[in-house]
């Protein structure tokens, strides 16, 4: 039988949800900020108290949102940092299961090659593609399997943020290690990196290709 703690935790966490599904955009970020504020750095079992194990209603309506809106939304970071604290959450696998199951891989790697999209939407991109390719092996194969190889070898090369340019190696380096499969894809994408006119995407570029012989 429910408590009446929890059938009051429950109400909370709908009205939260009502309150998120009726608001507007400026409404949204207020929304996003807090959540960003209070919640990051929590593990899975922390979001779950704090949804009333209803965390994953919530993660459904941000990547639903992400989903209709990436490619024009002005609140893309803060929608993004959203979705990397569930990503990120201590024993919180299902969250990335249930992330890449709306197609979340193929989002993050179209941001990379929008170019009207901001470097800091776009870092916070590959921020995500580097807590999935952490998760091991399979989903190393997966980015590599949606042409991430490409996206991250174009971003590095096209990039005019070195912080940016940096996480992309970065990146990179991660799907050319234990990854099997797809390691001389990685090889090649870097060294198509090297006749781009950007001399510090050649640099990193050259760091990783010396690393991987």
């Amino acid at each position: 039988m429910t408590s009446v703690k929890e059938k009051e935790a429950i109400r909370k966490l709908m009205v939260f949800l009502q309150e998120w599904d009726s608001a507007h955009k400026v409404a949204r970020s207020r929304i996003l900020d807090n959540f960003i504020k209070s919640n990051d750095g929590k593990t899975e079992p922390e979001l779950e108290l704090e949804f009333s194990q209803g965390a994953s209603l919530f993660l459904a309506r941000l990547t639903a949102w992400l989903r209709m809106t990436y490619t024009y939304s002005t609140c893309l970071n803060r929608l993004l940092k959203s979705v990397g604290i569930f990503l990120s959450a201590a024993s919180g696998r299902r969250y990335l299961t249930e992330f890449l199951e709306i197609g979340g891989v193929s989002i993050l790697l179209e941001i990379l090659g929008l170019n009207h999209l901001k470097e800091e939407d776009k870092r916070e991109s590959v921020k995500l593609l580097q807590l999935i390719a952490d998760a091991g092996r399979k989903y190393k194969e997966l980015i590599c399997e949606s042409y991430g190889v490409r996206s991250l070898a174009e971003f590095l090369a096209t990039s005019k943020s070195a912080e940016a340019q940096e996480d992309a190696q970065v990146l990179l380096d991660s799907l050319g290690r234990g990854n099997p499969k797809y390691q001389n894809q990685v090889y090649k994408g870097l060294i198509a990196v090297l006749p781009c006119a950007s001399p510090r995407a050649q640099q990193l570029a050259l760091q990783t290709l010396r690393v991987m012989q």
